[in-house]
């Protein structure tokens, strides 16, 4: 989900299983849908912080016989990504290790060049966007989307979900990131030269019984075990017991019949 980044840039959410088990349930049709009639058969793909390639795959499917590449900063979710591959017996896919800020490939390399949820956990998100705008071909895209935190909004007013979205933000902030980042997009495709921006957005929403436990277990754990937890140990935001209680908080509105947690996500399609 995040590609490699200078030095000083830090990943919030870390390489955790909770966190990579998340990242892993995320699929072209409910994670990249605004990208989808920009793919064509035999077109060349760049898929820039793309995990444990589940969205990768989907876009090699779609865009066969043209050939996909998958680059993210972990060797190990790079090692995840290519046995998903061969699992699925996707030929036209590779995945390899990069820089975000100098990927290893010459100018308009690709026709569509995309990375998803990895801009808001950068400190230069325009100097990304010049990079993916220069292996792009001309009439190319480059299409991102990010999520908006402060956007985010759920039910019953449960406080420690409160507290968790002050700590996240003092984290990525911290980190210096922005975690509002769905709402920057066409701002930081201007500034990266961009004069063509399509935006767009869409939601993902957890109201049902099977998605709140889902997503109440996946902040739960993230919370006490992922790099968002050792970062506010380590940065003096939280102690222990802040984790565990806002933790039991996602746990208790995990466990709600009405409960509702709503995630918006901005997105653009900014032509080369």
């Amino acid at each position: 989900m995040s590609a490699q980044q200078p030095e000083e840039d830090v990943y919030t959410h870390g390489h955790h299983e909770s966190v990579v088990r998340a990242h892993a349930a995320r699929t072209a049709e409910n994670s990249a849908a605004f990208v989808l009639p920009y793919l064509t058969p035999g077109s060349t793909l760049l898929d820039v912080g793309c995990g444990p390639g589940t969205i990768t795959c989907d876009f090699a499917a779609l865009v066969s016989p043209g050939h996909v590449t998958g680059l993210d900063r972990s060797p190990d979710v790079i090692a995840q990504a290519q046995a998903l591959a061969v699992e699925r017996e996707v030929r036209n896919v590779e995945f390899v290790a990069g820089n975000i800020y100098d990927l290893d490939f010459p100018d308009e390399t690709f026709d569509v060049v995309h990375a998803h949820q990895v801009l808001q956990h950068l400190t230069d998100p325009v100097e990304a966007l010049r990079e993916m705008r220069r292996v792009a071909k001309p009439g190319g895209i480059v299409a991102v989307r990010d999520a908006d935190f402060h956007g985010m909004s759920w039910y019953p007013e449960i406080p420690e979900l409160d507290e968790w979205m002050d700590l996240y933000q003092r984290i990525a902030r911290r980190n210096g990131a922005e975690p509002d980042a769905g709402r920057r997009l066409v701002s930081w495709a201007q500034s990266a030269g961009f004069t063509d921006v399509a935006p767009t957005s869409s939601n993902w929403l957890y109201a049902t019984a099977q998605q709140r436990r889902w997503q109440a277990r996946v902040w739960g754990e993230r919370v006490l075990h992922s790099a968002f937890a050792e970062q506010a140990l380590e940065y003096g935001f939280a102690n222990a017991a802040d984790l565990a209680r806002i933790s039991a908080g996602w746990h208790r509105w995990g466990s709600t019949d009405d409960g509702w947690f709503l995630i918006p996500n901005g997105e653009v399609i900014a032509r080369a």
